[in-house]
């Protein structure tokens, strides 16, 4: 890559050091399974990458791409390319759309000297090096928490020409429900700690065209049912009510926007997938999510799950079943 970035160099110095002691420390503790710390040029390297292919678009569209500096024998079930890719912008911007998805992390290490793309995976080694492309010229760079294998620890933001590092001193208010500091990685899971009822927003890309969001309303540890309910009326807009009736009985409960906000359905005009998110596809990705964010924060998936709604509501959740 002939081009360079200026501030990679500077950036992953930083990283390397503070990853380098947070590691020193957990050897201390007595944790030996981790991440193999890449060289400081190296980091550099896929960060001069990352940046120039934030920039660069794919039909019109900026790519989101996670990039895990680990090899492929220290993943879990990894997804191996037949032949490696070496790195560049150009390649990564094509890629993109592939591996767009939460949760999936684009491979990168070195083969014969040269750092090179070798397949994807989910599970990744302890404070292994994450670079996020979010947006353009926007990076987010974090590892992997030591004590759980889908949370991330967040390390420095890049955003254009500014740098902001992560200060993990700065405490998490006292009155913060249990449930946001466990989701934002600042509370162990075993913490007792009353929290109340905490909501939750969640913006979910959808599969078509990156729209969408879902609420979930978490009740407190002790009052919950191990049930989840999806209360959906027919109205377009979320039954926020419906929501709150729920949670007052006891269960988790989520909701939909269906990718869109209004009570019209001049939403579908021109935009088919709209209308499939509408249908079907919003929902599907609000059960899976909704679960998955329950099974992180309780131990354990709910027992039942719960589909309230009529007339629309009804359609949409026998296209779900």
């Amino acid at each position: 890559m002939d081009q360079r970035f200026p501030a990679a160099q500077p950036i992953a110095a930083r990283i390397a050091s503070h990853l380098a002691r947070q590691m020193s420390a957990a050897h201390a503790s007595g944790n030996y399974d981790l991440a193999v710390l890449p060289p400081v040029d190296e980091i550099a390297a896929v960060i001069d990458a990352a940046f120039w292919a934030s920039l660069r678009h794919e039909e019109g569209v900026s790519p989101r791409i996670s990039l895990a500096i680990t090899a492929s024998n220290t993943s879990e079930n990894p997804l191996l390319f037949a032949n490696a890719l070496e790195l560049s912008p150009a390649a990564l911007a094509h890629l993109a759309p592939a591996v767009e998805r939460p949760g999936i992390h684009l491979g990168v290490w070195p083969v014969d000297g040269k750092l090179h793309m070798w397949g994807t995976t989910r599970g990744i080694p302890a404070f292994c090096v994450v670079i996020e492309v979010v947006a353009p010229g926007v990076l987010v760079f974090k590892h992997r928490h030591l004590d759980d294998s889908v949370k991330y620890v967040n390390m420095a933001v890049l955003d254009g020409d500014e740098v902001k590092i992560v200060d993990e001193a700065v405490a998490v208010p006292d009155n913060c429900p249990q449930l946001v500091s466990f989701l934002l990685g600042c509370t162990p899971r075993a913490s007792k700690k009353k929290s109340g009822v905490a909501l939750v927003q969640l913006a979910v890309s959808m599969r078509a065209h990156g729209r969408g969001a879902l609420l979930l309303i978490v009740p407190d540890e002790s009052d919950w049912q191990s049930s989840v309910a999806q209360p959906v009326t027919y109205s377009i807009n979320p039954p926020y009510s419906a929501l709150a009736e729920a949670v007052r009985a006891g269960y988790a409960g989520a909701s939909t926007d269906t990718g869109h906000v209004g009570g019209r359905g001049s939403f579908a005009l021109g935009h088919p997938e709209k209308l499939i998110d509408f249908a079907w596809r919003s929902e599907h990705e609000m059960t899976l999510k909704a679960k998955a964010v329950i099974q992180a924060f309780y131990g354990n998936p709910p027992r039942f799950s719960y589909w309230n709604g009529c007339s629309t509501g009804g359609r949409q959740g026998l296209k779900e079943a």
